[in-house]
């Protein structure tokens, strides 16, 4: 047995509880995949919490001295290789090692799911032993060389830790998106879990209740608490979040307060929909919400969570929509739809839409089928027409409306993979009534399989407000060119994405004018993400051109980071190579250097270099300072 002196005990203590989360990261991702994501969350937590390792008694008086021996090991050290060890022995072993604690009755808890990336890196992490799952977390999540994370594996019980290490240097080398990345994900975060009921229609018997869900989710000291929004058995009215599964209780707007309110966001839209007094029909919708069936497909959009209501929600549509009951409801940061398709399962749809307001509140997707979908409109939208993105000269077509606000069916643009030969997107008027007419008050909005369009604008980062709409001729052929692009964001909870010319360029020998576009998507959550594209001369108006730079969690190209620089190695007719480069406004001057040294006194810069040569690119801002440019 393991013992150390209580000071020992004491240090290894604080080591897990000021490192839980990154000790739980590195111990499930050691667990085998194939044990499942519910019991690898739970085996995970307890396997940490069991780490600690016990006291060892002193001697009477009298005993003999202690040898000297190696240094006492860090509290953390201590703890992450017993965190190993039995996690390293667990995949021999699994039923030795299964920790008693902690234990969750009737729900399932798993780490929200990622992308594709992160489901390929899980399959081929499940096709390779522990060690060698081991391995990657020690580099990557622990930061250790090799010598480091050797040592570690082997004191860890690894019987080769040199074949470890080899297997996960290959794995992370046929991985495209990067390990190290993707392990922060929060697919492999079992702190950040999701939670689902198991055994509901047994429950349901045993206590005679409709919809009944209560569960405690307990996770040793780190986590504890209870599950809100559950009904009520009893049937008696009592907290709030029991009184939001009332329809009787759902908020309804009057039809004009939208034109008579200084908040013209979600909670202007008024009740609408045939089905909007169907008390049975909300009844089931909010008892989908707050305690879904086992089939239920559930659909959240980045970063927005699907707990259950806590108070009574905004009613805004009940309706049939294309054979199917659809309700949509809105609890002052997110909106829910309920779709009950005949003789189907249920699906519910989050999306995280706080703080919206006239254009990001100015429609929801009410329905979708094999290539198109439906818009419900604001009451505010007095008109809709749609449009190609990649036909920048073509007239908009006008679309017809409902009396309740749901348009006729709009082709939604070419899934992932497919060709790119058309982007539609809306064109939307607000009314006279909240905003003076005029040739700007007009905005476009695209579908990116959110339940909330993307609100497209176009324009230089201003210091307060928004760019304006992307409606104009100039803004139009720039979005041609970059509008493909989108397809990248799709389901990422993207509140607007704006593109901005902030460079134009003469090239050498006579090659016409490039202009250089920063694209940037701002998110609901809060973080953006930018790329950077050069477009030369082009015959077709929807020509990408290249990509110059990519960011993520980056201010570049808003208001909280205005300036930008890009470079990029481009061939002229001769077949001569230069390196251009240009920066925003504010550039008064770039260097590169590197492989290749120049400077230029301007905003732009093109000077000869071989296309293998490595530049570094940096702006000089005229006020004082400096911007290095984006990598692609």
């Amino acid at each position: 047995m393991d013992e150390r002196t209580r000071a020992d005990v004491e240090r290894a203590e604080a080591a897990i509880v000021e490192h839980y989360p990154r000790l739980v990261r590195l111990t499930y991702l050691v667990l085998p995949p194939s044990m499942g994501r519910h019991r690898r969350v739970l085996t995970a937590h307890g396997l940490v919490q069991r780490a600690l390792p016990r006291t060892r008694l002193r001697r009477p008086d009298g005993g003999l001295p202690a040898q000297r021996g190696p240094a006492p090991e860090s509290g953390y050290d201590l703890v992450r290789q017993r965190a190993l060890r039995l996690s390293l022995a667990y995949e021999a072993q699994p039923g030795r090692v299964l920790p008693a604690l902690p234990l969750v009755w009737g729900l399932r808890l798993f780490p929200r799911a990622g992308g594709a990336d992160e489901l390929a890196l899980d399959q081929a992490l499940s096709a390779v032993p522990a060690a060698v799952r081991a391995a990657l977390g020690l580099g990557h999540l622990e930061g250790l060389d090799e010598d480091a994370a050797r040592a570690v594996l082997a004191r860890a019980g690894a019987e080769d830790p040199d074949a470890a290490q080899r297997a996960a240097a290959q794995l992370d080398r046929e991985t495209e998106a990067g390990a190290a990345a993707l392990l922060g994900s929060g697919e492999f975060d079992p702190c950040m879990v999701q939670t689902r009921p198991t055994d509901l229609l047994r429950r349901r018997q045993r206590v005679r209740a409709v919809a009944a869900v209560a569960a405690v989710l307990v996770i040793g000291a780190a986590v504890a608490a209870a599950w809100p929004g559950t009904p009520d058995p009893s049937g008696r009215a009592g907290t709030a979040a029991q009184q939001a599964l009332d329809p009787d209780r759902l908020l309804r707007i009057p039809n004009e307060q939208w034109a008579d309110t200084s908040r013209v966001d979600f909670t202007a839209w008024p009740v609408r929909g045939r089905q909007a007094g169907d008390r049975k029909l909300l009844a089931r919708a909010l008892r989908v919400w707050a305690a879904p069936p086992p089939d239920t497909r559930i659909t959240a959009a980045a970063g927005t969570s699907t707990r259950p209501p806590g108070h009574p929600p905004q009613l805004l549509y009940a309706g049939l929509i294309d054979n199917v009951m659809v309700v949509v409801l809105y609890d002052g940061e997110r909106l829910v739809r309920y779709a009950e398709p005949e003789d189907a399962t249920p699906t519910l749809h989050f999306a995280r839409v706080d703080n919206a307001d006239l254009t990001t509140g100015a429609a929801l997707v009410i329905g979708r089928g094999n290539g198109w979908m439906r818009y419900l409109l604001a009451p505010w939208i007095s008109e809709i027409t749609t449009r190609d993105l990649l036909a920048p000269a073509a007239p908009p077509h006008g679309l017809h409306v409902a009396p309740d606000g749901v348009t006729d069916r709009i082709p939604i643009p070419p899934p992932a993979g497919a060709d790119c030969g058309r982007w539609p997107v809306a064109r939307l008027r607000p009314s006279t009534r909240i905003l003076a007419a005029g040739p700007d008050t007009a905005f476009l909005v695209a579908d990116l399989d959110d339940l909330v369009p993307v609100h497209l604008t176009s324009g230089a980062p201003l210091s307060g407000g928004a760019p304006a709409g992307a409606t104009g001729a100039p803004a139009l052929r720039n979005w041609a060119r970059t509008a493909c692009s989108l397809g990248s964001l799709r389901g990422t909870g993207v509140r607007s994405v704006n593109t901005w010319e902030f460079a134009r360029q003469q090239l050498p020998e006579g090659g016409g004018s490039a202009a250089w576009v920063c694209t940037r998507a701002d998110t609901w959550r809060g973080p953006g993400s930018v790329t950077l594209r050069f477009l030369p001369p082009a015959a077709r108006p929807a020509d990408p051109g290249r990509t110059a730079g990519r960011a993520v969690n980056t201010a570049a190209c808003s208001r909280f980071g205005p300036h930008v620089v890009g470079g990029i190695h481009w061939q002229a007719k001769s077949g001569k190579w230069y390196l251009l480069a240009a920066g925003s406004p504010e550039v008064g001057g770039l260097d590169a250097t590197g492989g290749v040294r120049a400077t230029a006194d301007e905003g732009t810069l093109a000077t000869p270099a071989e296309p293998t040569a490595p530049a570094e690119v940096v702006g000089r801002l005229r006020t004082g300072g400096s911007v290095r440019a984006l990598h692609p």
